[in-house]
């Protein structure tokens, strides 16, 4: 089991920066990927944002790319999301995920964390 702790969302303006935190606890030595995921609703599907192997393999929605930086520290026990350049449409409820090795789905989950850019 892992068990994963968002921290970092908020209000900013467009234009404005804002990073993500992922606090993971319990079984860090069996993640593989960690991810950010988003949605913007409730009832919409929730999409990838930005997924990593730790320094290598790692992929961006084409929407965030250029803007949105993922990272882990060495021990995958904290991701980070680093959002620049925040438009209205990146609105949504951020999640982080992790993808335990042997496995092709991510398993885990925390709670998401607000973020709402202003127009």
């Amino acid at each position: 089991q892992v068990q994963l702790v968002e921290s970092g969302g908020g209000l900013v303006q467009t234009g404005g920066s804002l990073t993500l935190s992922c606090a993971a606890s319990g079984h860090i030595g069996s993640i593989e990927y960690m991810g950010w995921f988003r949605q913007a609703a409730p009832g919409r599907q929730r999409e990838m944002v930005a997924t990593t192997r730790g320094s290598d393999r790692i992929i961006y929605a084409d929407s965030v790319k250029g803007r949105f930086t993922i990272s882990t520290d060495n021990a995958k026990s904290t991701a980070y999301l680093q959002m620049t350049s925040l438009k209205p449409e990146d609105t949504a409820l951020y999640y982080c995920g992790v993808r335990p090795y042997g496995t092709l789905d991510y398993m885990y989950w925390g709670r998401g964390t607000q973020v709402t850019v202003s127009p």
